[in-house]
């Protein structure tokens, strides 16, 4: 594999992706297995074109593992089980590992760190930051 530290974009050559899954929005970033940087990197919508953006992107972003957010608590078991089919479905898909990381109030964690930026339009970005915190907290594993 060749370097990432030699491209203009660090996270050229990424091999995790981590996904913030939302049922109209889901938020994606990458991190390079070299660096093992979480890098925020877009936002998809959920629709029936998802699935066709997503394999462009694993692609050309050479995906090995997917890591995709999960809240474990028994408020929403609901959601765990959408988020376990959806993986199981990308799985099946895409050929590629998915694992699963704790995303416990990322969201909210994503907004205030867009706001200490300075960041405006606080919900088009929230989705590929709180991607980026789950994907950072699973490398940091």
């Amino acid at each position: 594999m060749e370097k990432s530290m030699g491209s203009l974009n660090m996270a050229e050559e990424s091999t995790y992706l981590g996904i913030d899954f939302g049922r109209s929005k889901i938020g994606l970033a990458i991190a390079d297995e070299e660096t093992r940087m979480a890098f925020a990197f877009d936002t998809l919508k959920n629709d029936n074109k998802f699935l066709e953006n997503l394999r462009k992107i694993m692609v050309s972003k050479q995906v090995k593992t997917i890591i995709i957010g999960m809240v474990r608590h028994e408020n929403d078991p609901e959601s765990a089980a959408e988020k376990e089919k959806f993986g199981q479905m990308l799985e099946k898909e895409l050929g590629v590992p998915v694992a699963y990381q704790d995303e416990m109030f990322t969201t909210k964690m994503a907004q205030e760190n867009i706001k200490a930026r300075g960041g405006r339009n606080i919900a088009a970005a929230d989705d590929q930051e709180a991607a980026r915190i789950i994907l950072q907290s699973w490398l940091d594993k």
